[in-house]
């Protein structure tokens, strides 16, 4: 497999090392704004091309998949002038840096039959992966309580762009809240906003959604105060929880200690997630059974970020 990327900051350089670890991916090009961060990173990952434009990374390498990891106020324009080409897309999170761009880069995709998928790599953790195992045994009805935490004034600080924070719950919570797509089952049937958004004054966010099935999500943010990122999801047998992310533990009914279930190995040598999704991207490029969530998928869930915020 031929492999591209666009972007050379941090998550640019985490794909390659990720996708450097399968033998048959050779990285044939790269494309960034500022070419001397995409000539460093194609001096450390050995990258064959360093492109002008996303036009010549194409003509130059044919690539088979092409990796987008911009920043968010730039993702829609590349994903345009990508989609025109036959690879593979795989676009980091989030594609859209609200609600109406990310619906505007879909409809480009389905216009162009662009073959484009989302990096949500917590969907990849082994620890995400495990939980979903066992859960697929079980017939029981579902809490799903995630818990959030953002600053977006510590990520204004740091350089983040003011359109990007003032959308902060799109860039960065749907790091959790795609959670409750993965983990909650059938379609979302009422939401009961107990402590709505308050975009004057954000401190906590308190949301209960129902689904068809009779799961039941919850999700808790915390704004510019302390607090994890966790995932619990307890049924009337077995309790699973998630904190950090990376780590799972499993509680059975009767019993009051958490065990902690298995872990893949991949987690700890890369960026956790990664490895396993450029495993599942690898298998899209050959026709193979993947798990990679497809732009719709990801749109999906920046709707259920909409619904939970109102914005």
């Amino acid at each position: 497999m031929k492999l591209a990327i666009i972007g050379a900051g941090n998550m640019a350089h985490e794909h390659a090392r990720a996708f450097r670890d399968i033998e048959t991916v050779s990285l044939v090009g790269i494309f960034s704004r500022t070419r001397s961060r995409a000539e460093t990173l194609a001096t450390k990952h050995k990258i064959q091309y360093v492109c002008n434009s996303v036009e010549e990374l194409w003509e130059l390498t044919n690539a088979d998949l092409v990796v987008i990891s911009v920043g968010e106020l730039f993702t829609n324009e590349i994903c345009r002038i990508a989609f025109a080409f036959p690879w593979y897309c795989l676009i980091e999170k989030p594609a859209g840096y609200n609600l109406y761009d990310a619906e505007s880069i879909l409809k480009h995709a389905e216009k162009t039959n662009a073959k484009a998928y989302v990096a949500l790599n917590r969907r990849h953790y082994s620890s995400t992966r495990i939980v979903m195992q066992e859960l697929s045994q079980l017939t029981e009805p579902r809490i799903v309580h995630v818990l959030d935490q953002e600053d977006p004034q510590a990520a204004l600080d740091n350089g983040e762009h003011p359109s990007v924070t003032a959308n902060w719950m799109y860039a960065n919570s749907i790091h959790v809240i795609d959670y409750l797509r993965l983990f909650c089952r059938g379609k979302v049937i009422s939401v009961n906003h107990i402590i709505p958004w308050n975009a004057e004054n954000p401190f906590l966010v308190l949301t209960k959604l129902d689904y068809s099935s009779g799961d039941i999500g919850i999700y808790q943010g915390i704004w510019n105060a302390p607090g994890p990122w966790a995932v619990a999801i307890t049924t009337p047998t077995k309790r699973f929880e998630m904190r950090p992310l990376e780590h799972a533990t499993i509680q059975t009914y009767g019993s009051r200690k958490n065990e902690p279930l298995p872990l893949g190995d991949w987690d700890t040598q890369f960026k956790p997630g990664l490895r396993q999704q450029s495993q599942e991207s690898f298998r899209a490029v050959k026709g193979e059974v993947h798990g990679l969530p497809t732009l719709q998928e990801g749109f999906e869930t920046m709707k259920l970020i909409h619904q939970i915020y109102q914005v």
